[in-house]
């Protein structure tokens, strides 16, 4: 079936003519190639009487159309003397038809004119050296993996001792008078194993002492933080401690505004402190120079806020949280879970020592490194300075909240429910 409607109405007899022949053509064209593939003696006999065919109609086209190859037609048009698929071809280019590569694919349908690569691109200069289907400039190897996971790699390389092998022989002291047994190793077994790869820097806090290949995996800080020693928050970066299986800020918050960006109300008077129901943050005694030191004082709806006090990642401690780190520090749990003073030598263990920089009365062997950095109550009023440090948990209890207390002269540490307006330290531990 014709491909296209014939011209008509008004148009010469010369063009209706070659519109037909090049119908034709095609048609036939696509004909024989099937002819071909199932019996070739039936094509060369074929390629005869369509050539004659084909060319009783295109003597009868028009002058105008035989020019080029059409006016000097001859149907061995590439010189081979024979009659065959590429003189066909060269016939049908007269109506506008090619197959420039030669890959039996018309240009007009051909989706390459040319050659794919190793990586698929039409007539591109990609590489596929493996031969694995992946081209080269995205292959993550180039060759092969080993056993090991290795591209190119040896494969298993490190001996392992599986046995040593031993026999037993005497020998006889004549200054003794005695028989001496004893052993000796014959042979030793052993299988290949592949290299282990991890931390191979002994000051590494992950340093692994089986490690033979450096995976760029060393850590400087606690294994439970992470492997971090600090982490950096609103601009500022905060010392952390691993105490027990737990990772925490070692100083206290800072921070002028919540994790995601919006800013926590400050510099409020003690009127506006006293009434307000939303989260707020003060310095102790509304002296910048006491920031550095002590960071800065938050009230329990600050706490609380969804948008949350600490960085992605960590969180206000919860009450049980800090009965676990009271714990890490050898409070037994009956009285972890007591109110008031509890412990022994706990808040000791908290404070910072006489030899930091802040100081204050305790050894910090636990690294926490408390200071006495005040309180802000619900009426708006500050705590004596140099007394104690309050520090918020985010654990409610009714209409109060859990906080612990540590105070000067005092060895144990304070744990009570209390106003949710006051104005409290507060530290950050890593989530889980």
């Amino acid at each position: 079936m014709f491909s296209a409607r014939p011209p008509h109405g008004g148009v010469e007899c010369g063009e209706a003519k070659r519109w037909l022949f090049k119908e034709t053509a095609e048609i036939v064209f696509g004909l024989t190639f099937r002819i071909f593939h199932s019996n070739r003696i039936v094509m060369k006999r074929l390629l005869v009487m369509l050539f004659a065919a084909l060319l009783g109609v295109l003597l009868g086209v028009s002058a105008q159309a035989q020019t080029g190859y059409a006016a000097d037609w001859n149907p061995d048009a590439d010189g081979d003397d024979n009659v065959g698929v590429s003189d066909l071809l060269a016939l049908l280019s007269v109506f506008s038809e090619n197959d420039e590569d030669g890959d039996g694919i018309w240009d007009s349908q051909d989706d390459c004119i040319g050659v794919y690569d190793a990586c698929g691109v039409c007539n591109g200069e990609g590489e596929d050296a493996d031969e694995d289907g992946v081209c080269d400039d995205v292959d993550d190897c180039i060759g092969a993996y080993d056993e090991c996971g290795v591209c190119n790699g040896p494969g298993p390389n490190i001996p392992v001792i599986d046995e040593i092998l031993y026999e037993t022989d005497s020998v006889f002291i004549e200054v003794l008078g005695e028989w001496y047994v004893f052993e000796y190793a014959t042979d030793t077994l052993f299988t290949f194993v592949c290299p282990v790869s991890g931390c191979t820097d002994e000051s590494a806090s992950n340093y692994d002492p089986e490690a033979v290949i450096e995976d760029g995996s060393c850590a400087y800080g606690p294994l439970e933080c992470g492997g971090a020693s600090t982490v950096t928050f609103d601009g500022y970066s905060y010392e952390l401690v691993a105490i027990g299986d737990q990772c925490w800020f070692a100083e206290n918050l800072r921070t002028e505004h919540y994790a995601n960006g919006d800013e926590i109300p400050g510099e409020l008077s003690n009127s506006a402190w006293s009434s307000t129901n939303s989260g707020a943050q003060a310095v102790y005694n509304n002296d910048a120079s006491n920031l550095p030191d002590y960071g800065r004082l938050y009230n329990w709806y600050a706490v609380d806020d969804a948008r949350s006090l600490c960085p992605s990642g960590w969180h206000v401690p919860t009450d049980g949280e800090y009965m676990i780190l009271e714990m890490a520090l050898g409070m037994i749990e009956s009285e972890a879970n007591t109110t008031g003073w509890r412990g022994t030598d706990q808040g000791t263990q908290m404070k910072s020592s006489p030899s930091d920089d802040p100081s204050w009365e305790g050894t910090n062997t636990s690294g926490f490194s408390a200071l006495a950095g005040g309180s802000r109550d619900y009426l708006g009023d500050f705590s004596p300075e140099g007394y104690g440090g309050y520090f918020w948990s985010s654990s409610p209890n009714g209409s109060n909240a859990w906080y612990r207390i540590l105070v000067s002269g005092v060895t144990g540490v304070y744990r009570l429910n209390w106003y949710r307006r006051y104005g409290y330290s507060v530290r950050c531990v890593r989530d889980e």
